[in-house]
């Protein structure tokens, strides 16, 4: 292992957080390289749980440099706060550097992200109101204020002065509010760069010399290849890539230095926010399913909202893991399926046109229904499991029919939340 990206298959909420902090113990460096606050990592280790949104999951490993890298949506609120918890919690102060190229989610990014769903209203795309779209326009309409700009404060003034500008037009005349001046914001600002100051740098280099040096990088993805904004279920989507093509681009390494790319999947499918999920259960099936998701249910980690559940989807997770280009999976919370006498695979979407058996475009999403196949549960606890062979036979037909589905290596399965719980075939 020298750069490895670990990555999400389907929509998000597999699980990749702990596999991130189980191969962290082997690794220099763990690297955030893009979105931000908008979703979270639960990871359970000896000091207790903990839900990351901003901080790598490498935070737990006083030896591991934690990067949060350019590509990536800074929310120093969310940051700052993390790096509070994990103190008074007993964790020791961690490695951290924020890339000085990192740009930062403002205030107003956050409004007019709240501001907009309400708009919309039903016809929102279940936003988390982080900010994270109007942060990513702001990018790529080139006024965004990069971490270094907080360390200048006459610059830092200049370009809140400059984005401002055109939002309050947005603010006053679109959604009714009262414009916002930049003083306003410089004394909070300039307070976070005091304390953020110490870990700003240049990222890119350290990565660089890193990786010249043959040091173990773990890049730490967020969310999954269907939120991906090209090739997911626009516009469904997130607003930065989630595949592993854009890993060293957001991180900072050349394209060619990622050698294993792992796709992280669940045993069933789940999904927070908006948009069509063909295998979706519903009612006491979906509840029963919710409830006994992970350790505490099936919620999602920022938003606190029930996550949809369903059936696992061969179709989504095939094509995610082709999206990511996986050379590996990792099958999470297969554990979570033990109280099964039969267990539901999504295998195809029976649509206007036909059975599909390739994942389509949004548009032939819509009103698709699922084609079943059934295979035996296994009808009992597996979460002390430690071999592969020690699983019910039933346990690996389902594993290794999956792995026949999605044309990739299942190499680790996860049967609990622990660090201990994993199985590595």
């Amino acid at each position: 292992m020298t750069v490895t990206a670990i990555v999400g298959a389907n929509w998000g909420d597999e699980g990749k957080g702990k596999v991130t902090d189980v191969l962290a113990v082997k690794s220099s460096y763990v690297v955030r390289y893009q979105g931000g606050s908008n979703a979270g990592h639960t990871i359970i280790n000896d000091f207790g749980k903990f839900a990351l949104h901003m901080l790598p999951s490498g935070v737990f490993y006083p030896d591991v440099t934690n990067i949060i890298g350019p590509g990536t949506a800074l929310d120093i609120g969310v940051l700052l706060s993390e790096l509070e918890e994990l103190s008074a919690r007993g964790v020791p102060a961690p490695k951290l550097m924020i890339s000085d190229r990192a740009q930062i989610v403002l205030p107003i990014h956050r409004l007019l992200d709240e501001l907009e769903e309400q708009r919309l209203g039903s016809n929102s795309f279940g936003s988390t109101k982080r900010g994270i779209a109007p942060f990513y326009a702001d990018k790529y309409l080139k006024v965004g204020i990069q971490a270094a700009d907080l360390l200048d404060p006459l610059r830092l003034k200049n370009r809140l002065e400059h984005v401002l500008q055109s939002k309050n037009v947005l603010l006053q005349h679109f959604y009714g509010q009262p414009p916002i001046q930049a003083e306003a914001w410089m004394p909070e600002l300039q307070e976070q760069a005091k304390r953020l100051a110490p870990y700003i740098g240049d990222t890119t280099s350290l990565l660089h010399k890193a990786y010249r040096r043959g040091e173990n990088i773990l890049l730490e993805g967020q969310l999954g290849a269907l939120r991906d904004p090209d090739h997911g279920v626009y516009p469904f989507t997130t607003s930065s890539s989630t595949l592993a093509g854009y890993a060293t681009v957001g991180a900072g390494l050349p394209p060619y230095a990622i050698e294993e790319i792992i796709a992280v999947t669940k045993a069933y499918s789940s999904c927070v926010g908006a948009g069509p999920f063909v295998s979706e259960l519903y009612g006491e099936q979906a509840e029963e399913l919710r409830k006994r998701g992970g350790d505490a249910g099936e919620y999602g980690v920022t938003t606190g909202r029930p996550r949809r559940v369903g059936w696992f989807d061969a179709v989504a997770t095939r094509y995610g893991c082709r999206m990511q280009g996986a050379t590996s999976v990792v099958l999470t919370n297969l554990d979570v399926l033990g109280y099964l006498d039969e267990i539901k695979v999504c295998v195809g979407y029976e649509t206007t046109g036909g059975v599909m058996e390739e994942f389509p475009i949004t548009s032939k999403l819509e009103g698709a229904t699922p084609v079943f196949k059934t295979l035996p549960g296994w009808k009992c606890e597996i979460s002390d499991v430690t071999d592969y062979d020690e699983l019910p036979d039933a346990a690996r037909q389902y594993i290794e029919w999956m792995e026949s589905e999605i044309g990739v290596p299942i190499k680790t399965v996860s049967v609990g939340p622990r660090r201990d719980q994993v199985i590595n075939r």
